[in-house]
């Protein structure tokens, strides 16, 4: 028998529990709030805890943005013992012996800070030719992901306790906290692993506004989707033109000179979607909401 299930538009900031992966999470998630349509942006390795933003309804149209942005983490660190996954869930490849001094180890994380080359874990859900790397590693395939650009913008040592280092990692898109673990036992010759990951921030949305999976029901209130664009311009749009919009018209509002993503709302309030601005003044409709969601404009027109 088919589950009901209800036409709920939002987000839900989730504190993502440890063992489930970001797509069984989801899945969960749907369960207990009895929505029909949900996505989630960005995965979280099942060893981590924390931050998960899922997007439900006509909120799934703002999950792309998500997926873009920074990332805030607290990660402890194993020194002296290296995995295939480069975590505690992976088989121990290497043991060795750690002689590294506090100042070596301030030294070798300032090395990560910036934009810096990455190559993600064998284990992980990129794909080549269609298939997650995943799959092919745990057949023994030993070929590696090919090597990205990313940006590290902070990592802050919080504490350390023996071989143990809990860092502060503040990152930008498609990093890799595994990797990073993994290149810093590399660059300090004594390999290394992540023992406990768990994410704090995706762009705006922290840790304080989750919700554990295990107090998520029917009742819990979802967020507006607009909130996921909190750093685009909002621009007010009068009634007729906000029917315009809807019939997948192009609108023209003067005095505006302005290019890219937009935050539409009607001068009601009523969030209306997302729209590309050009400079001279003209707004096509992206991704407009079937259903209405009324909410407070997040700034003043832009």
């Amino acid at each position: 028998m088919k589950r009901p299930c209800l036409a709920r538009d939002g987000l839900l900031v989730l504190d993502k529990p440890e063992g489930l992966s970001s797509t069984q999470a989801l899945g969960q998630a749907k369960r207990r709030l009895l929505a029909c349509k949900g996505g989630h942006t960005g995965t979280l390795d099942p060893l981590a805890t924390g931050v998960l933003v899922l997007c439900f309804g006509e909120a799934t149209k703002v999950a792309s943005f998500l997926f873009d942005s920074d990332k805030r983490y607290r990660v402890t660190v194993m020194l002296g013992v290296a995995t295939d996954t480069f975590d505690a869930e992976g088989q121990v490849v290497a043991r060795r012996e750690v002689a590294v001094s506090d100042r070596d180890l301030a030294a070798a994380l300032e090395r990560f800070v910036g934009v810096i080359d990455q190559v993600p874990p064998r284990f992980s859900a990129i794909r080549r030719d269609g298939k997650r790397f995943y799959e092919g590693a745990r057949r023994g395939d030993l070929t590696e992901p090919p090597s990205r650009t990313v940006t590290i913008r902070a990592i802050t040592l919080r504490e350390r306790a023996g071989d143990e280092v809990v860092l502060d990692v503040e990152c930008g898109k498609g990093t890799f906290v595994r990797s990073l673990a993994q290149d810093l036992g590399q660059t300090l010759g004594c390999g290394a692993h992540v023992k406990a990951l768990r994410r704090e921030a995706v762009g705006d949305f922290t840790i304080d506004q989750a919700v554990p999976l295990a107090e998520v029901g029917p009742d819990t209130a979802l967020l507006g989707g607009d909130l996921a664009l909190s750093r685009l311009p909002a621009v007010a749009v009068p009634a007729f033109l906000a029917q315009a919009l809807r019939r997948g018209q192009s609108i023209y509002i003067g005095g505006r000179d302005y290019e890219g993503w937009a935050r539409l709302y009607d001068d009601a309030g009523g969030f209306l979607g997302i729209g590309w601005s050009e400079r001279g003044g003209g707004i096509r409709p992206k991704r407009l909401w079937v259903r209405g969601s009324h909410v407070e404009p997040l700034g003043a027109g832009g």
